[in-house]
């Protein structure tokens, strides 16, 4: 066989062997057990730009994963966080108390992002310089409060979260730029805590972006949230679309720079 296409063949073996892989990830935050998802291309070589999932309010599940198999095909090397601990994955109405526990008490929701962080920090394939943060729900809110704990990250993206701001002193913290996506007539989220969310931003002096989406309400990006709006939470295929290619463009800038 000729070098030319020993070396094709060479190539297109290796080719066809590069997948995504995908597989749970056990580590700690303090004493607490906590398992995560992680997906990367292991065609990709070398350190890459990385993101940070934050799951929704039942913990670790399919979405989320399907999510970091997503920006795994973009070339990111991705971890899903699990700030409730491992075997810890609520349906509601549990899921509702579990991330209360959370919601009320910032710094401990801070600290399991942080750890989640840390993790992905230490991983060979992260370009520790080129970091962020996405969130769904609770999640959303969580990538927030990463960066109002100072987290050194470059960008934090929420998706339909909550954007309330308990401690708006908090946002001179953050470091980060900031992106969020939200549902234009989501029921969950008042008007004076969006307000509040603005203001926050701007006080700080925080490079952030909302962007808001006609016709849709609370897990807009959710297809297990069925389609009546009536309900206050519903997917809507175009906002999921639309949000998605936003968050792209953002990473395409923030990694840029």
């Amino acid at each position: 066989m000729k070098p030319a296409l020993i070396a094709l063949f060479t190539l297109m073996t290796a080719m066809s062997g590069a997948a995504i892989v995908e597989k749970p990830v056990e580590y700690k935050a303090g004493d607490v057990v906590c398992e995560g998802w992680q997906a990367y291309d292991d065609a990709v070589q070398g350190k890459r730009p990385s993101i940070l999932i934050v799951h929704q309010w039942t913990g670790v599940s399919d979405n989320e994963k399907m999510r970091a198999k997503m920006l795994a095909e973009l070339g990111y090397n991705v971890l899903v966080a699990d700030v409730y601990g491992k075997g810890i994955r609520p349906q509601p109405p549990e899921a509702g108390k579990e991330a209360g526990k959370y919601k009320t008490n910032r710094p401990l929701l801070r600290d399991r992002v942080n750890a989640a962080l840390a993790l992905l920090n230490k991983d060979a394939l992260t370009d520790t310089s080129k970091v962020a943060c996405i969130g769904y729900c609770f999640g959303g809110t969580a990538a927030i409060e990463l960066g109002r704990s100072g987290a050194a990250v470059k960008g934090i993206v929420s998706f339909h979260g909550s954007l309330d701001s308990p401690n708006p002193a908090d946002g001179k913290n953050i470091k980060a730029k900031v992106l969020a996506l939200h549902g234009a007539d989501d029921p969950f989220v008042a008007v004076k805590d969006l307000a509040a969310f603005e203001q926050e931003m701007k006080d700080s002096g925080v490079d952030y972006k909302l962007v808001q989406y006609p016709g849709a309400v609370h897990s807009f990006t959710q297809k297990a949230a069925g389609n009546d709006n009536s309900k206050g939470a519903a997917y809507n295929e175009a906002a999921d679309k639309a949000s998605w290619d936003e968050m792209k463009a953002f990473f395409g800038r923030i990694f840029a720079e």
